[in-house]
């Protein structure tokens, strides 16, 4: 499929061509390129960016968006999502991962990393719908004596592993997730650690998210969180760490020695009342941050255009700094840094011979006028109603309110079945 953009904008205010053969960009520039396309889209002026790319996410738990509204997360785990979740099926998994595409494909985002049960439905679903994901079955532990290897859930991560892996032109990655510290022995965590450096497989995690599980490793163990995983060997392998909250400048220190990178939540963590990720802190010690939303029952919304704005004027506040977390940097953080967290370098920006992930934004909105300063814009006036599509791939997945890959009205008819089966 060749497709030709024409009057189109870009973050550097150029209005130019675009063309995408197959899954890649083939041109970009100021003069009509020649030759014949399949489709010809004339923009009018919108502008074309980068994707937006989801870090941290739990897709399926949209099944328990507000399900326990205003506790904390010990309290919100363990009363409310655990139960919830022992009456999680394969089915249900599916079609509510397919809804938490929808949501995430109509807000301009085109990849998310997700650590939960069930990840072969989430893989179909993936598929199924043309988005990206990098997928990893959650892993916990409880007995320090354990055989390691014949784990049920350790032996579903590696099938998982060996089924999807590099699958749909890699669209699907396949990782490990070690769910946290105060869910994981040490010696379970450093099983899983050698297995991955051994295999070149990236970990995912929860760390630091409160302070109450801070302080409880620190009591446990006489370490912190970060200082555990790092004593398993954990920090050695490529490592995405989501919330990182209550961490200590010696933290910090060892999250940039071992290069790894950060999921910032930041409306997940308000709303549990968890606190504030010292963003500026940990992107200025050298540490990759990204974004990620988490799972829809702490977040109750998937849209990383959201978890960028607030993020911009987050930390503006906290630090009584106008200039924190500028526009320019905060849209990087959404896009570029979410791309590079997943080792997807070739979808980082719109030029010749990168993968064609693309939002187009709607500038000629009520909201959205006048757009003299394009990063302003985005950040502080856009919102979902301004994407007028989603590009994953070279492949147009919603376009002007429409889902090109989904069913909609089927997706919502089944997710509805399954939420009435788990909560009978």
């Amino acid at each position: 499929m060749k497709i030709l953009f024409e009057n189109v904008k870009l973050l550097s205010g150029e209005q130019v061509y675009v063309t995408v053969d197959g899954a890649r960009f083939d041109y970009v520039g100021v003069e009509r390129p020649s030759g014949k396309f399949d489709q010809i889209k004339n923009c009018r002026g919108a502008l074309l960016i980068p994707a937006f790319y989801n870090t941290h996410c739990h897709a399926a738990m949209t099944l328990f968006r507000g399900v326990g509204d205003g506790l904390p997360l010990s309290r919100w785990l363990n009363e409310k999502i655990f139960p919830a979740e022992d009456k999680l099926t394969w089915d249900a998994t599916y079609w509510a991962t397919l809804l938490g595409c929808a949501e995430m494909i109509s807000s301009g985002t085109v990849s998310f990393s997700d650590m939960y049960m069930f990840e072969d439905a989430v893989a179909d679903a993936v598929i199924e719908c043309g988005v990206k994901a990098n997928l990893a079955r959650g892993l916990v532990s409880f007995d320090e004596n354990a055989d390691f290897a014949q784990d049920t859930r350790f032996c579903e991560a590696k099938e998982l592993y060996n089924r999807y892996n590099g699958a749909e032109d890699d669209r699907i990655k396949i990782e490990m997730s070690l769910h946290a510290e105060y869910t994981n022995v040490e010696a379970y965590c450093a099983y899983v650690a050698d297995y991955c450096r051994a295999h070149d497989i990236p970990i995912q995690l929860h760390l630091s998210e409160t302070r109450d599980e801070h302080e409880k490793c620190i009591a446990k163990y006489g370490v912190t969180p970060t200082g555990f995983f790092e004593r398993a060997g954990v920090l050695d392998a490529a490592v995405t760490a989501a919330h990182c909250v209550w961490v200590s400048d010696e933290d910090i220190e060892l999250l940039a020695q071992n290069k790894v990178s950060v999921s910032h939540n930041p409306s997940s963590n308000l709303k549990l009342g968890s606190g504030v990720m010292p963003y500026s802190k940990i992107a200025a010690s050298g540490v990759l941050v990204a974004l990620g939303t988490d799972g829809a029952a702490s977040n109750n919304s998937l849209n990383i255009m959201k978890e960028m704005q607030l993020a911009a004027l987050l930390h503006k506040g906290m630090q009584y700094d106008a200039a924190a977390a500028g526009a320019r940097e905060m849209l990087d953080v959404a896009t570029v840094n979410g791309a590079k967290v997943q080792r997807r370098e070739d979808c980082v920006c719109i030029a010749h011979g990168y993968r064609a992930d693309a939002v187009l934004i709607d500038l000629n909105a009520p909201n959205t006028l006048p757009s003299s300063d394009l990063y302003a814009t985005l950040m502080y006036s856009a919102d979902r109603s301004n994407v007028l599509m989603t590009m994953c791939d070279g492949r147009i997945l919603f376009e002007n309110g429409e889902y090109k890959s989904i069913d909609i009205e089927r997706v919502k008819f089944n997710f509805s079945r399954c939420v009435s089966q788990i909560f009978e």
